[in-house]
């Protein structure tokens, strides 16, 4: 993708010149029990974290944990990642070297194991960890198979890689490569307690003008004896390998989640009538060899958070246009909905809409609107740290001032575990607090803590009394309610609530009067 910040993004500007205002209907903040709110960090070319390769192991770590500080008090619920930016590897791998992002030398061991650091500190704030991998991409700004360390498992098969553009990548094509890219992603699915494995939109790579992706010796050992053209085969390729990672991982840890961000566009309706109404420069389907339509129909993933990095209106890729095209693609089906949203481009000169402080907001107002959008994840993290235009500000203190339930994912799993029992701190006790008992073969993963005024009981699916959520750490738990005001008096229930967030009944209420 994201590359695509400088890639994609130039390449839309570049195609199209001129942008429209965005609609001016604006949409009040509506708080969302259930929605996932996810930041991209991104690893490749240091771009979130680390800030820079060679950092001490205490810096890296602190760097990371103040990051994670921070989406939480976004109002977020997630983090996606960059676990393998560039054939390599932020963990120690059969499949790959440790990544020069890391140390500054590709194949240097930085010392610990940053993923396993990383998702324990996740888990420890209540954020789901997705690990997002880049399949096929070898190199970001040479060709030389020498300059790879000599561990690298393109170095090891040089007939896997193909030269396109200045970078390397592994083939598509090849059997070998497929079955490489899912053991790859097995060995972390097995190793690591990640919530869900994610991709960008990086399958065969972006076109560049005037080249042709070197496959043709490829295509006709493997694919023309059985498809008629090469494009057909090559979507085939890469719809074999996502329906195949996704059987892998279900087979390997049935709750771990497959998700795909591509790039925003399908088809163009002149290409398709079932297209979108945009005349993009390039699409999944026919540049980048990536069905989405077929992932979807077949349940081959269970999210889709297409890239959708236009402003409302605008006229070549109107956010509102493909966001109705996504919604009806996925209406009725077991995969949810989420929305790559375009931090980046806020305070944008380059385009007027950008300079508009409520773009933003006004895009999430709008997939507020439409149940079949579950969430919004956003590029990338720092974008949103700078704050530009006052946009961190508003998701903490508007957007996303509630906490949010990830939604359930039924298909995967849709049983509830069982609701927890509470216990009053007793009267010694100089803070509002309770205990919670959970039984240890309880399949919760963490609590949803609802808070009332007064000595009633509420709505609990009112998205406003969901106080916050906190990480199940055994049979019994102090909570804390750190926000409590003196001498207030209020009503407490819990649930408990499953790692693929499916909710318990609510516990018996407990009223606590905060000390003075």
């Amino acid at each position: 993708m994201h590359i695509k910040k400088w890639i994609g993004g130039i390449l839309f500007l570049l195609l199209f010149c001129s942008s429209t205002l965005p609609a001016k209907a604006d949409v009040p903040t509506t708080y969302q029990k259930r929605e996932l709110r996810a930041a991209w960090i991104a690893s490749v070319y240091n771009i979130d974290w680390p800030s820079q390769p060679g950092l001490p192991v205490e810096q890296q770590k602190k760097e990371f944990t103040y990051l994670l500080d921070e989406v939480q008090k976004m109002g977020m619920n997630a983090v996606v990642v960059q676990i393998k930016p560039t054939a390599d590897t932020f963990y120690p791998s059969k499949y790959g070297p440790w990544s020069e992002y890391l140390t500054g030398t590709q194949g240097k061991d930085p010392g610990y194991d940053p993923l396993a650091f990383m998702v324990e500190e996740a888990h420890k704030r209540n954020l789901e960890f997705h690990a997002w991998f880049n399949p096929y991409r070898i190199t970001m700004n040479h060709t030389d198979l020498n300059k790879l360390a000599d561990n690298h498992p393109a170095k090891q098969h040089p007939d896997w890689v193909v030269s396109y553009g200045k970078q390397l990548y592994y083939n598509p094509g090849i059997p070998e490569v497929k079955n490489f890219i899912i053991e790859e992603v097995l060995e972390v699915v097995r190793n690591y307690d990640i919530d869900a494995v994610h991709m960008d939109d990086y399958f065969y790579p972006y076109k560049i003008a005037g080249q042709t992706f070197p496959d043709q010796k490829t295509y006709q050992t493997y694919g023309a004896q059985t498809f008629s053209n090469i494009e057909d085969w090559r979507r085939d390729n890469v719809n074999q390998l996502v329906r195949d990672l996704n059987t892998a991982i279900k087979r390997t840890k049935s709750y771990v989640k497959f998700g795909i961000s591509p790039f925003g566009v399908w088809r163009n309706i002149a290409n398709d009538p079932t297209g979108s109404e945009t005349t993009a420069g390039q699409t999944n389907y026919d540049d980048l060899y990536a069905d989405t339509r077929t992932w979807i129909q077949n349940g081959y993933i269970d999210y889709i958070t297409p890239q959708i990095y236009w402003n409302i209106g605008f006229e070549p890729a109107a956010y509102d246009t493909l966001l109705n095209w996504w919604r009806d693609e996925v209406r009725g089906k077991p995969v949810h909905l989420y929305i790559g949203q375009a931090a980046y481009k806020i305070n944008n000169n380059a385009v007027e809409a950008w300079s508009d402080p409520d773009e933003y907001p006004r895009q999430i107002a709008l997939n507020h609107q439409f149940p079949e959008i579950h969430g919004s994840m956003h590029f990338s993290l720092k974008d949103l740290n700078r704050n530009p235009l006052g946009i961190k500000d508003k998701l903490q203190n508007d957007i996303y001032k509630h906490p949010a339930l990830i939604p359930a994912m039924p298909w995967l799993d849709g049983t509830a575990p069982k609701a927890p029992k509470l216990k009053n701190a007793g009267p010694h006790t100089k803070e509002a607090a309770f205990e919670i008992r959970d039984h240890q073969q309880n399949d919760s993963a963490y609590y949803a803590i609802y808070r009332f005024q007064g000595n009633k009981r509420g709505d609990i699916n009112n998205a406003e009394n969901l106080l916050t959520t906190v990480r199940k750490t055994g049979e019994t738990q102090l909570f804390v309610d750190q926000s409590a005001l003196k001498n207030q008096t209020y009503t407490y229930v819990v649930t408990s609530v499953d790692r693929l967030h499916n909710e318990s009944a609510v516990s018996r209420t407990l009223t606590v009067k905060a000390p003075h």
